[in-house]
């Protein structure tokens, strides 16, 4: 990438970038270059995925080839990878993995919140069948988000918030 300086103003630009791209997570770790990322199999950019939701989310019998490192997850809902690591060149596939990734094709269930097992169909049924409208409506017909163990649980390791909020407007839209 080609800096152009401009001063104080260059300087306070890239700490903003800085610190967007770690969201406001100050660990080194979370910032990796955009080269780094990429799936070894379809080349699309994955997303940082701490260790720790790795070794939880794979097969027992594969828990130790998981290592100390960082993952990524591939995006790419074609791919059969799931979560990678370029430095040391492992990968996991889907079928290496207890749980499925409600993004990739043919996920089944397709869960909206893993901590507390709710799929995309029950929120989208209480969207059109019981009238919910909103984020405290679901969570109360649907128990969502009422376990939250996210590190470990949802294959991002964070919160399904988006996911819930994201399976809401598509049953808003099928109304």
């Amino acid at each position: 990438m080609k800096k152009i300086n401009y001063g104080r103003k260059s300087r306070i630009m890239e700490n903003e970038t800085l610190n967007k791209c770690c969201c406001g997570n100050s660990e080194k770790s979370s910032c990796v270059e955009e080269k780094n990322n990429l799936c070894p199999v379809c080349e699309k950019q994955g997303a940082l995925v701490k260790n720790i939701t790795v070794k939880h989310l794979v097969l027992d019998e594969l828990t130790e080839q998981v290592g100390g490192n960082d993952y990524f997850l591939c995006m790419n809902d074609e791919c059969g990878i799931t979560y990678y690591d370029t430095e040391s060149n492992i990968k996991f596939n889907k079928q290496q993995l207890k749980v499925p990734i409600w993004f990739k094709k043919d996920a089944n269930p397709k869960y909206a919140c893993y901590c507390s097992k709710v799929t995309e169909e029950q929120i989208i049924n209480a969207v059109v069948k019981d009238g919910a409208t909103n984020m405290k409506e679901i969570l109360k017909i649907t128990g969502a988000m009422s376990n939250s163990q996210c590190q470990k649980k949802n294959p991002l390791g964070k919160c399904c918030h988006q996911i819930i909020q994201d399976a809401i407007d598509k049953g808003l839209s099928m109304k």
